[in-house]
């Protein structure tokens, strides 16, 4: 056996490339090795949201059918307010580039007005998505769960989305007891009671025959279908098993379950994130108004947590990408 020895010149040497290897701090090593292992993780959530999505591409719900409110406003707006809040963190990036800019000058005035513009930024994006989230539990329409697990929405005959509100007939002599642990021995749990019951939805049903059932399921046209009132009539008065309001991890009224669960978990990640970031501008921003980076003679703190700004700016628009748009 040939027992040769390469010689690569190195024998002998420690680390050559100084303390500042890649021409780039300790600290900045490291933000850009947390930043790749946040970005590994992001991928993973986007690619398990892109195989279940694809698996049932047939029903998933539409976006631009769920994501229509706006604040103060009442009406139908399609991602109007998701844009906006992806208007405002974008320019926060923007500002948190002319904050690291006059860091690198050592303009303390132009820092610190940059970087004031970048954490309202960041209270806006992150105040918007908790009213998302709020608006998103507590939804709008209403649905109907079917035994299959399936859900049911509701449209008038020009297929514009009608509220349970509209048309269900509430029974005013009928008592509605929540399950409680002490009413059965199998009995385990029970969550809020909705405002309505399936024999109430099916009587508003009956009573408003303009009012008609469509299936989670998307046609050709890739539109959601709209069932005929007979068959309308049928599916709930057979299927009919759990009136759904708004979302949660368990059930929800725009359709898969999968869908509201990768919602909250990829925007709640995403969410806290931002908060974070929020958090370290403001350390940051104090500390750029006592003075403490003048007297370092260096704004590299600012630098770094532009990085780590820049990062969950760039992962929004993926998420914006893959979820709202695509």
């Amino acid at each position: 056996m040939d027992n040769t020895v390469v010689s690569t010149g190195t024998e002998g040497k420690t680390w050559g490339g100084g303390n500042k290897p890649l021409k780039a701090s300790y600290g900045k090593m490291m933000m850009w090795f947390f930043i790749v292992s946040d970005a590994l993780t992001f991928s993973g959530f986007l690619a398990a949201y892109g195989f279940s999505r694809f698996k049932f591409i047939d029903s998933w719900p539409i976006a631009d059918e769920v994501f229509t409110h706006v604040p103060f406003f009442h009406g139908n707006y399609p991602m109007i307010y998701v844009a906006f809040m992806t208007f405002v963190l974008i320019m926060s990036s923007v500002t948190m580039v002319l904050a690291v800019d006059a860091g690198h000058q050592m303009k303390k005035a132009k820092v610190t007005f940059y970087m004031f513009l970048t954490i309202i930024g960041g209270l806006i994006f992150v105040g918007s998505q908790a009213w998302e989230w709020g608006t998103f539990i507590k939804g709008d329409y209403g649905a109907v769960q079917t035994k299959g697990g399936n859900i049911l929405q509701f449209v008038d005959t020009d297929g514009h989305r009608v509220a349970l509100r509209d048309f269900a007939v509430i029974d005013e002599h009928k008592e509605r007891v929540q399950d409680e642990r002490k009413s059965g021995l199998w009995f385990t749990s029970e969550g809020t009671l909705p405002t309505y019951t399936v024999a109430e939805v099916l009587n508003g049903l009956e009573a408003n025959e303009n009012v008609l059932v469509r299936t989670q399921i998307i046609n050709e046209e890739g539109e959601k279908t709209v069932l005929s009132r007979a068959e309308s009539l049928r599916q709930i008065k057979d299927n009919g098993m759990l009136v759904v309001e708004g979302a949660n991890l368990h059930v929800n009224e725009y359709g898969s379950p999968l869908f509201a669960d990768f919602f909250f978990f990829i925007t709640g990640f995403h969410g806290f994130h931002v908060f974070s970031g929020v958090v370290i501008n403001i350390i940051i921003f104090f500390n750029v108004i006592i003075g403490t980076y003048e007297r370092r003679k260096s704004y590299e703190m600012v630098e770094k947590v532009g990085l780590y700004w820049h990062f969950v700016d760039l992962v929004w628009v993926f998420v914006f990408t893959f979820f709202y748009l695509v």
